[in-house]
């Protein structure tokens, strides 16, 4: 299972890219994994504000529905629309087609909270 290094991960299984001023957010290979196939992305629109490990959308899978968390707050900027009609990109490329939507955080120094792939990798390793 890939856990790209450049990224910053929650404990819910949210990754966090920084791309200048704005942070790019998904979920992690590994929770698209534990889903299975996902059949329906419900994410908020553009101008809408999340607030940190509250909930800002969801993932419905053919085994369950699994709401996800904001790993930071700020202001929802862009939403991947593309999503709406394959959200089996989640399971083909949840690192690169499949990112959810892109903040503006209310305090980018957030990104210090959140995990190395490092740190990732041994929270997984333990939870199983």
């Amino acid at each position: 299972m890939s856990i790209p290094k450049e990224l910053h991960y929650s404990k819910e299984h949210e990754w966090v890219k920084v791309e200048g001023e704005t942070f790019r957010i998904g979920i992690t290979a590994h929770a698209q994994d534990e889903l299975g196939d996902i059949v329906f992305v419900e994410l908020p629109e553009a101008g809408d504000t999340i607030q940190e490990n509250e909930p800002f959308g969801s993932v419905e899978s053919v085994k369950t529905v699994s709401e996800l968390y904001a790993p930071l707050s700020g202001e929802v900027i862009e939403v991947n629309e593309e999503l709406d009609d394959s959200p089996e990109f989640v399971n083909e490329s949840p690192y690169e087609k499949a990112w959810m939507i892109v903040v503006k955080p209310n305090d980018a120094s957030d990104i210090e909270k959140l995990m190395t792939a490092d740190q990732y990798q041994a929270m997984i390793e333990e939870d199983e």
